[in-house]
């Protein structure tokens, strides 16, 4: 836990050090607004993520997504507090059962399974809680990973002529068929 607390500390010092370190220039003409508007930084939603999850999605204006992230975030939370309940029960039980003690906190689970079924399903516990915990860094990564794209797209210019569209077909018949087909097709205009 103390590496998580030092995470934390470590990435508010450098937020504040890059606050502090920037600059304030004085205006003696005055400057078109195509340079007085602000500039959408990518490191600056990065970082931001990486903070707070869902606090790039919102410095990119993408508010839709914040609760996408943290339904994801709740739902890793809670399987890995399911697995690592039903791992610590099972762990102690498997303890009792080899020493022998079948009068213990996990009597009934000692007395119903035999001691290879225990281990099994401690065994079965702590791979889920492990796979989990991989998910829900990979669920973190992607965040951060989101929130940049997000940025270095942020002035991306769609034009109104592109456009994808999906619509049936009727596919000629070939020279061994003599039937029409029906399909699916994928018009990209420029």
């Amino acid at each position: 836990m103390w590496t998580v607390q030092r995470f934390i500390i470590i990435m508010i010092l450098f937020l504040l050090g890059t606050i502090a370190m920037a600059q304030k220039t004085t205006l003696s003409q005055p400057v078109p607004d195509s340079i007085l508007e602000k500039e959408h930084s990518p490191t600056k939603a990065t970082i931001m993520s990486m903070c707070l999850p869902g606090l790039g999605q919102i410095y990119n204006k993408k508010y839709w997504k914040v609760p996408v992230i943290y339904a994801g975030i709740g739902i890793f939370t809670y399987l890995i507090v399911f697995n690592t309940d039903y791992y610590l029960t099972y762990k102690s039980a498997y303890i009792e059962s080899f020493n022998g003690d079948s009068t213990g906190n996990y009597s009934d689970i000692v007395k119903k399974y035999p001691l290879e079924s225990i281990l099994s399903a401690r065994e079965y516990y702590r791979r889920n809680l492990e796979i989990t915990i991989i998910f829900t860094a990979i669920w973190y990564i992607l965040n951060i990973v989101d929130a940049a794209v997000d940025a270095h797209l942020f002035t991306f210019d769609i034009k109104n002529d592109l456009s994808l569209r999906i619509e049936p077909a009727l596919i000629p018949p070939a020279a061994q068929y003599r039937n029409y087909s029906s399909g699916v097709r994928l018009c990209l205009k420029f």
